[in-house]
């Protein structure tokens, strides 16, 4: 009896050994029930964790939002997340945790704190930097009268973004917020991907007239930069994209996006960092997918995840 009792229990505890186990942190609706959580094993096919659930929910902001989830493995083995926290504030959401499962106290970081006519404090991402030994902090801001209007209607008068960043060693103190990203258009959605010898910068050119509305990319030898403003061509297609998020997966470099409009996630593909292959149609996730980030995990990690109830 015990020892059916025994095959029994370890039956229901499935453990995994993978290759490569991806998770995707990504939030639904309009981002106030939290952190959700999806894993692949082969980039394509996204699997929602935790039946769906969200695995924390938002506690800090004005708004009490947990929009944008994105999610760093630190130097020191800590999972480290920050958010957009508010549609119209000075501050972004930050949260660590070791399991992705057991979390922080939420905090705020003001990042914005030294410019009082800021209006928002969107998509926040990171890369740690190994030259200068730190992480920077980036996201997209309007400070009204920085940057001529671009607006074509009312709903977009007043924006203008352009990408700030913060530095930090310990989450606890940050530097002076400074400009990071200053193209000839608005930008949003900035993300920083490390590959060989390069840092690659894929963000959104929001411009509204002519509409935009695309994935791009730039590259500089150095986390901290200079990025070239002098950026590609869309890597994405004749729909409306935002979010882009990168991974490296076998031999390709994935760049997955929300088609906002069409109501579901897109991909596109390379190789070379200069031949974008369209795999939208291949890619699945779960749905009502927003904004997320792609990250890789240990199967020790991944095997917790797995088994939440």
């Amino acid at each position: 009896m015990k020892c059916l009792f025994l095959i029994l229990s370890l039956l229901s505890f499935h453990t995994y050994a993978q290759e490569s186990v991806y998770l995707f942190s990504y939030f639904t609706d309009n981002g106030q029930d939290g952190l959700h959580l999806a894993y692949s094993n082969d980039g394509l096919k996204w699997k929602a964790l935790n039946g769906g659930k969200p695995l924390v929910a938002p506690t800090v902001g004005p708004d009490k939002l947990m929009r944008d989830p994105f999610i760093l493995l630190g130097k020191d083995g800590i999972f480290h997340m920050v958010w957009t926290s508010s549609w119209r504030d000075r501050q972004i959401g930050y949260a660590s945790s070791a399991d992705l499962i057991n979390w922080s106290v939420q905090k705020t970081i003001p990042v914005m704190a030294r410019e009082p006519t800021a209006k928002n404090c969107w998509a926040p991402e990171m890369v740690y930097d190994p030259q200068n030994k730190n992480y920077i902090i980036f996201w997209a801001t309007t400070i009204p009268g920085r940057h001529s209007d671009v607006a074509d209607s009312e709903h977009e008068k007043g924006w203008n973004h352009r990408i700030y960043y913060t530095t930090t060693t310990d989450f606890k103190n940050f530097s002076q917020t400074r400009l990071f990203f200053n193209p000839d258009f608005s930008a949003i959605d900035a993300k920083i991907l490390s590959k060989g010898d390069s840092f690659y910068m894929f963000l959104k050119n929001e411009n509204p007239n002519p509409p935009e509305k695309n994935i791009r990319m730039t590259q500089s030898k150095s986390a901290s930069g200079p990025y070239p403003i002098d950026v590609s061509a869309p890597i994405t297609g004749k729909y409306w994209a935002e979010g882009p998020s990168s991974v490296i997966i076998g031999d390709y470099v994935y760049v997955y996006f929300d088609k906002y409009r069409d109501h579901h996630y897109g991909a596109v593909r390379s190789k070379n960092m200069k031949d974008w292959e369209d795999i939208s149609d291949r890619v699945i996730f779960p749905d009502g997918t927003r904004h997320g980030t792609a990250f890789k995990v240990s199967d020790k990690i991944f095997n917790k995840l797995i088994n939440l109830k």
